[in-house]
C-alpha cells in the first residue's frame, strides 16, 4: 500500500521519538523528518519539523504540538506556516501500529 501524508516515528513513545515521512498536496511532496525538541515553554512544539532544500539542505519547516481535547484525550497537532498547512496526527482506519501517524489535513478557523 503506498501511503501519503504520514509520519513513522522510531517508537511508540511518540513524545520521545523521531521519525519521517511525507505531505502530498496538489501543488507539491514534501518529505519530511521529525525530531523531538525539548523545552521548558508549555507553548513549545514537541517537535520540530524539517523538509529539504532545492539543494538539499535540512530547513526547519514546523512543529508539532501535544494538545488535550475536550474530553481530556491527548492528541497532535502539524503545523507548517509558510503552506498555511494545519493537520492533526492520527490512525489510518484499521491500523493499529501508534508509531505510524497519518496527518489528516484541516483548515484553520478565522
Amino acid at each position: 500500500m503506498s501511503m501519503t501524508n504520514f509520519i513513522q516515528f522510531d517508537k511508540d513513545d511518540i513524545d520521545n521519538a523521531k521519525g519521517t515521512g511525507l505531505i502530498s498536496t496538489i501543488d507539491r511532496d514534501l518529505d519530511i523528518k521529525v525530531t523531538p525538541f525539548d523545552s521548558t515553554n508549555e507553548k513549545a512544539p514537541t517537535h520540530r519539523v524539517y523538509a529539504k532544500s532545492p539543494r538539499g539542505h535540512d530547513i526547519e519547516v514546523g512543529g508539532i504540538w501535544k494538545k488535550t481535547s475536550g474530553e481530556g484525550k491527548p492528541y497532535y497537532t502539524l503545523s507548517i506556516k509558510r503552506l498555511g498547512f494545519n493537520a492533526n496526527l492520527g490512525r489510518y482506519p484499521g491500523q493499529d501500529d501508534v508509531a505510524l501517524q497519518a496527518i489528516i489535513e484541516w483548515e484553520p478557523r478565522d
